[in-house]
């Protein structure tokens, strides 16, 4: 797949694609019957498919002190739409002046224009252009009038009642409900970074941890986890069983949110290396204990817990 941070100039045969269009935070199950939409009809007319998405987030520029709340920066999202067969992702940069096209000038002048669009698939409740002018009615007159075709897909639903939504995402993760994510999300949800230096204490104890800071990510509920832990290697993940507590660490004084995976019967320095968390199932919230040692039981406690848990979700991870 090749990723585009711009509409224009494009090579030739970066045009005339069949695209996807959204913001796909999270690429859950509705957003990836958006995109697998649009690879049918670019297959169907033997055109290019592809995703045309916004960074940063709409809502990192509009409401900037906001908590974090991204599912999928975009270096994971590009992953994800990858794996699902697209050729192309546009990722155009968002900001204050770009929110000022109107949404006749985002069809005249990127769809239709630089982009030289064959066809556009979006969500029933896709929205675009200043002020959110744009709507799927406005999309399918302007397709018409310039020469693309447009299709919508309506509200993809869990079992028939619960429609996929990232926000439904974010509510579950928030709760400590990890394996309802990974439901609506078709996958579980990873927290992908590189691995930094922490305090070692966990070493001196027999449960040396991978530290990854959250960044843009959202918070989910502070606790620990059973995990799986990708590490990548060269265009692979080499996924391992772990356990791992996010959180702030009140036991040993912690000031700042972090998340440490343990390993499960791993030996290695991972410093630097790039990994990826995958949350399989909440096994308790985060607390204060009354010492260190009281603390070393209950990591072992929990990462017997973990071993069980993965009995039973062996390969969860990718």
């Amino acid at each position: 797949m090749r990723l585009f941070r711009h509409h224009a100039p494009l090579p030739a045969d970066a045009t005339g694609a069949v695209l996807a269009l959204g913001n796909f935070d999270g690429v859950h199950r509705g957003h990836q019957t958006v995109i697998a939409a649009a690879g049918a009809i670019a297959r169907s007319l033997g055109a290019p498919h592809g995703v045309l998405t916004f960074e940063p987030h709409p809502r990192q520029v509009f409401r900037p002190d906001d908590a974090p709340f991204r599912l999928t920066p975009l270096r994971v999202k590009a992953r994800e739409i990858e794996a699902l067969g697209a050729d192309l992702l546009f990722s155009l940069h968002f900001d204050k002046e770009f929110a000022q096209r109107t949404a006749e000038n985002f069809v005249e002048e990127i769809l239709a224009g630089a982009l030289a669009v064959r066809h556009v698939v979006v969500g029933y409740d896709f929205v675009f252009g200043r002020g959110r002018a744009g709507t799927v009615a406005f999309l399918k007159d302007m397709g018409a009038r310039h020469g693309f075709g447009v299709d919508v897909v309506a509200a993809v639903a869990e079992d028939g009642a619960e429609v996929i939504s990232s926000t439904r995402i974010r509510e579950h993760l928030v709760a400590g409900r990890p394996t309802d994510a990974a439901r609506l999300l078709g996958r579980a949800w990873e927290i992908d970074g590189r691995v930094e230096h922490g305090d070692a204490r966990g070493r001196t104890i027999g449960f040396p941890t991978a530290n990854v800071m959250l960044a843009d990510y959202l918070r989910p509920a502070a606790g620990v986890y059973a995990v799986r832990v990708g590490i990548e290697r060269d265009a692979a993940a080499e996924w391992i069983d772990g356990v791992a507590n996010i959180g702030m660490r009140p036991t040993v004084g912690g000031t700042d949110l972090r998340l440490e995976a343990h390993l499960l019967d791993f030996s290695g320095d991972l410093y630097g290396s790039q990994i990826r968390v995958a949350l399989i199932d909440f096994i308790r919230p985060e607390r204060k204990f009354a010492s260190f040692d009281e603390l070393k039981q209950q990591i072992a406690a929990d990462a017997l817990e973990a071993r069980a848990l993965h009995g039973r979700t062996p390969s969860a991870g990718r």
